[in-house]
């Protein structure tokens, strides 16, 4: 299984979970397991169409998916996947 690190501020939908596994051959199927189990984190990843949100960079053993297949990628038992939203702000 594949491990998913949790970003602090989505942890809230993840019963404050930092790390989960699952099983899946590619890092859509295992966002798609993790979303399933934790409904709530759907709408801060997927927009309406089911595609990755533009401000949701997800990494595959500090690869940006974006520069691989996305989220075609395949995934091995001994990955990580993080999770990085960004985050905007700062001074004007």
């Amino acid at each position: 299984m594949a491990k998913v690190s949790i970003p602090t501020p989505l942890r809230q939908f993840t019963e404050q979970k930092d790390t989960v596994e699952y099983a899946g051959a590619t890092v859509g199927e295992v966002l798609n397991g993790l979303t399933g189990q934790f409904g709530g984190l759907r709408q801060h990843l997927f927009n309406d169409e089911g595609k990755l949100r533009n401000f949701v960079n997800i990494y595959l053993n500090d690869e940006d998916i974006r520069y691989l297949e996305k989220t075609d990628t395949a995934v091995s038992d001994s990955d990580t996947i993080t999770i990085i939203p960004s985050i905007a702000g700062g001074l004007n």
